[in-house]
């Protein structure tokens, strides 16, 4: 392989989970063995901003909803196990412009908003069933692991099937869902003419046989009565012919070219051919040429793209990327710093900045002061991002490590504790939050999380056990 496995999966645009699909006909499973889903800061902060006003006018605090991206090319988007939602690869590419994107993500919130999900759960009485709402509670852990080898969750009994059902909404619902995707809309100010575009996309699909449909279509029964609401709400909607604005349109074309160039570098870069000089155009050469091991033509991009825009940390923190994984280490922590710089809000450029910064800890020509500034900039890093990436198990194995060094057992234990529960592991967990609690000074931050974890996971004990635990020198 061209990358080292530590470093196949980065933060900024990464594949994590295997899931085998046990039960599922032979053929089916030729065609597809694994879901692997991505984390890109840029592309999760692009379909925030869009989703934001929509979850706005739905009564959605937008902070609570978890984006994950899925790589597969199926149009298909769905929302699962409370404030999750899903995004297919596919139905970003294929979404055209922002309006038929944003026509989806008010569509799938009205599931939320009208508690689908809620009660959908009491048909989750069958084994598979209950291991695919776990496995897709624990995307949120699973999508920002740094090891591909320990990332991969292998979970059997059959998910396809059981994700079908699970996720499949009936006719009213969808009806319902979109509804209330129609008064947000209006209540943002959209126009809905993104979304019947891309219902009326999906339409054919119910005439040809279900193996063949969209995903999309599968878990989301589509009727021309459908459409047909929409197109009416068109016609006396005031905002029907607002237009999308400039700025949408252009984070919309750089999703889909940064996407396109991580996925099919080679189609990236026949369809952004060199006269094109657009950022979007040039954006995805750039992370093609990446992907085809082009390292200097790629920088050399990469660095057009920052003197253009001098003020854009996804920018920096493609740079950043590129020479890490190229072992260019020392190299990688100045652009990775100025990502940080220009959005220190983004939990996921941290962590890539404190990877980076322990990876040079395995540079032999590091002096120990060096070394040690590494370390306490890295640990200041993931301690700013972990209340957005709580639930990654990457986070916590990189605070583990750097706690390391500097040789605290009791913090490094609390971080083992943490990893285990972000991956489900109620085991490891409880083994690793006492030992932690054995080693930590009593009443320390570390120590007072390390009690509400024993608490959470063991809810018998009393409350004020812990209070009474001997004092320690």
């Amino acid at each position: 392989m061209r990358r080292s496995i530590r470093s196949v999966i980065r933060v900024g645009m990464a594949a994590a989970m295997v899931v085998t699909l046990a039960g599922v006909p032979a053929g089916a499973q030729q065609r597809r063995t694994q879901l692997e889903f991505i984390r890109d800061a840029e592309i999760e902060h692009t379909i925030r901003t869009f989703a934001r006003p929509i979850f706005d006018a739905a009564g959605i605090d937008a902070e609570a909803v978890t984006f994950v991206l899925v790589k597969d090319p199926q149009i298909n988007a769905f929302v699962a196990g409370g404030m999750n939602m899903f995004f297919h690869t596919g139905l970003l590419q294929q979404a055209d412009e922002p309006g038929q994107l944003v026509g989806v993500i008010a569509h799938e919130t009205g599931h939320i908003s009208g508690g689908h999900l809620i009660r959908g759960q009491d048909a989750m009485e069958t084994a598979a069933a209950e291991s695919l709402l776990s496995l897709l509670l624990g995307v949120g852990a699973a999508v920002a692991s740094g090891n591909a080898g320990a990332a991969a969750a292998v979970i059997t009994g059959g998910q396809e099937l059981a994700k079908r059902q699970f996720l499949a909404f009936s006719r009213t619902q969808e009806s319902s869902a979109d509804q209330a995707a129609l008064s947000s809309l209006d209540r943002a100010g959209w126009s809905a003419r993104g979304l019947v575009v891309f219902l009326e996309k999906l339409a054919g699909q119910e005439l040809v046989s279900t193996d063949r449909q969209s995903e999309y279509v599968r878990t989301h029964p589509l009727t021309r009565d459908r459409i047909n609401a929409v197109k009416a709400h068109i016609e006396r909607s005031r905002f029907s012919n607002v237009p999308v604005s400039p700025a949408f349109i252009d984070l919309h074309e750089r999703m889909r070219a940064k996407l396109l160039g991580f996925i099919q570098p080679t189609v990236a870069l026949r369809r952004y051919r060199e006269n094109d000089t657009g950022i979007p155009a040039r954006y995805a050469r750039a992370v093609a040429y990446y992907q085809r091991n082009e390292i200097p033509t790629a920088l050399t991009m990469i660095d057009s793209l920052i003197a253009q825009e001098p003020n854009n940390p996804y920018f920096y923190e493609l740079k950043g990327q590129v020479l890490m994984e190229n072992r260019r280490l020392a190299d990688s922590l100045p652009p990775y710093r100025k990502a940080v710089e220009l959005a220190p809000d983004e939990g996921l450029l941290r962590m890539s900045l404190a990877q980076a910064l322990l990876e040079t800890l395995t540079d032999s020509k590091i002096n120990d002061a060096a070394r040690s500034r590494n370390v306490d900039e890295a640990i200041r890093n993931l301690e700013a991002a972990r209340n957005e990436a709580r639930r990654a198990p990457l986070i916590w194995r990189l605070l583990g490590t750097a706690w390391s060094y500097k040789g605290d057992q009791g913090k490094i234990s609390y971080c083992q504790a943490e990893e285990a529960l972000a991956r489900g592991d109620r085991s490891k967990a409880i083994f690793h939050v006492k030992r932690a609690k054995s080693e930590l000074p009593i009443n320390s931050p570390y120590w007072q999380r390390s009690r509400d974890i024993d608490l959470m996971l063991d809810p018998e004990q009393k409350a004020d056990k812990a209070d009474k635990e001997p004092k320690r020198n």
